[in-house]
């Protein structure tokens, strides 16, 4: 695919906000004819830019509600513990997403759970066992600030 556009840009930030909005309410906000809009939007999922699309989960009605983030400083940076350490990442649903970062850790991982003694058992039984960890440094939530973002126009 060929490098995104203003008008493929504008796609993806209307998708961002509402991935529900009707192709025909798409294609007006961005100016192209529904049949248009629609192809580009099938180019950008063949080519990988759109990856898929989620449901946002109201916190208070799920059962695991506080996301936990946790920075984690490996003994050594070598391709080989950074190779294993993410596979053993793999392994471990309870972590929603993991990122290898610059700076002062080398991973930031994001778990939730629904109260403080569940994270203490996530710790204690895979983040701890985790191959090459030297520090980790753990912070919860209070709450996420864009989960309130208002609702998209239509």
């Amino acid at each position: 695919m060929a490098a995104l556009d203003a008008i493929d840009r504008n796609i993806l930030r209307l998708l961002r906000l509402d991935a529900r909005m009707s192709n025909a309410s798409l294609a007006t906000e961005v100016g192209l004819s529904p049949s248009a809009c629609l192809r580009r939007i099938k180019l950008m999922e063949r080519a990988g830019v759109i990856r898929g699309y989620t449901a946002l989960v109201d916190a208070g009605n799920s059962d695991a509600t506080i996301a936990v983030i946790i920075n984690i400083t490996l003994e050594r940076q070598t391709e080989d513990r950074l190779d294993r350490f993410e596979a053993a990442v793999r392994k471990h649903p309870e972590i929603r997403e993991c990122f290898l970062m610059t700076g002062g850790s080398d991973y930031l991982l994001r778990v939730e759970v629904a109260n403080a003694g569940e994270f203490e058992s996530i710790h204690k039984e895979i983040l701890s066992k985790l191959p090459g960890v030297l520090r980790i440094h753990s912070s919860f939530s209070i709450r996420n600030v864009l989960a309130t973002r208002p609702r998209a126009r239509r």
